[in-house]
């Protein structure tokens, strides 16, 4: 009698426990978003930058979906992010301006973007690829440019109004519950990245990002799961420009531009790709930096910054993440002796 192929081998149980590990939460992690939280009782007057770190995190988490698990090389998410923006910010001005219902629409137009242009990746490689993504933002951002009618052209976006948050909280000049509002958004798509990188679904894309035809030699849908999670992505980004505009009640020109592509592109390389932390921490790195030399050499601060950027890619590219994976290991150690002395107290009592 012959096996029936069709029907799925049940998961053993060394499987699923490999399968949830990396679901759990390190101590390091949970440290981590604590600091976050803390950040915005004892760092007041830093409000308005951790706003643009936690949005520009999320466009970079975006960008670590398709390049660190899925292997999709892109040079055009700002047309995703341009497209949230937009569709958030009109949304405003002609529907309403309550931020979470703005914030679905940036989704929603992100992905349809995403979703439209993703089967334009499924023919040829990554330099057709980057070609692709980037005649697309181009053709997105000569559209707003010629559109002024609708998004105001070369002169932007005007007129946005965000209602309070919940009815209760405004947004203030000084980023008090934009930074709140851009940290809770930030930790549930983060959240929701390692649900889906930790499932079935999340493991056949690193499959597919290792080597396509040995994945679908194997029965994985190649063409799908990729149009699948740039559809994904293309909502993140298109969250990360509705929060944007949201939090600073402007859009112009430069939300579509291939130097917003470039930024996110350059913050997920100095954290890391393919571990989510990667964008998180390379924002917090780029705007610091950025923020600092601003602040030393107003005119050349892009001279330097560039410096400094090239000799950090080169020299500690993945410090970061060696950093991190030490942390979560000692501590993971840490617990596993501390649960082998308690099991053998037990043993001699």
């Amino acid at each position: 009698m012959q096996a029936n192929h069709s029907t799925p081998t049940p998961l053993s149980a060394d499987v699923r426990r490999v399968m949830r590990r990396p679901v759990r939460w390190t101590m390091i992690e949970i440290a981590f978003w604590i600091l976050a939280v803390l950040s915005w009782f004892f760092l007041p007057e830093q409000h308005l930058i951790l706003t643009e770190i936690a949005g520009i995190a999320i466009f970079a988490l975006s960008i670590d979906l398709i390049l660190g698990y899925a292997g999709i090389v892109s040079l055009g998410q700002a047309a995703l992010y341009g497209a949230g923006a937009y569709a958030s910010g009109l949304f405003s001005i002609y529907v309403t301006g309550e931020p979470i219902s703005g914030l679905l629409v940036g989704a929603v137009a992100g992905a349809i973007i995403a979703f439209a242009t993703s089967f334009l990746l499924l023919r040829g490689g990554d330099l057709t690829r980057l070609m692709v993504t980037l005649g697309v933002a181009a053709v997105l951002f000569e559209i707003a440019n010629q559109t002024a009618w609708l998004t105001g052209g070369a002169d932007g976006l005007q007129g946005i109004t965000i209602d309070p948050l919940f009815g209760h909280f405004e947004f203030d000049f000084y980023g008090h519950t934009g930074y709140a509002y851009s940290l809770a958004v930030l930790f549930v798509l983060f959240v929701l990245s390692r649900l889906i990188v930790s499932s079935p679904f999340g493991i056949s894309l690193k499959a597919i990002r290792d080597n396509p035809l040995r994945a679908s030699a194997v029965g994985i849908p190649v063409a799908a799961r990729q149009v699948a999670i740039y559809t994904v992505a293309g909502a993140y980004a298109g969250i990360a420009g509705a929060l944007f505009t949201q939090t600073q009640q402007f859009i112009s020109l430069d939300v579509l531009s291939f130097q917003k592509s470039a930024d996110g592109l350059m913050v997920l390389v100095i954290g890391g790709t393919g571990y989510l932390y990667g964008g998180i921490v390379g924002a917090v790195v780029y705007e610091m930096v950025q923020d600092g030399i601003a602040n030393l050499t107003p005119q050349y601060w892009q001279f330097w910054v560039g410096i400094l950027l090239v000799v950090f890619v080169l020299v500690g590219r993945d410090r970061p993440r060696e950093l991190i994976s030490r942390l979560t290991a000692r501590a993971g150690q840490m617990r596993k002796s501390s649960s082998e002395t308690v099991i053998s107290k037990r043993q001699e009592t």
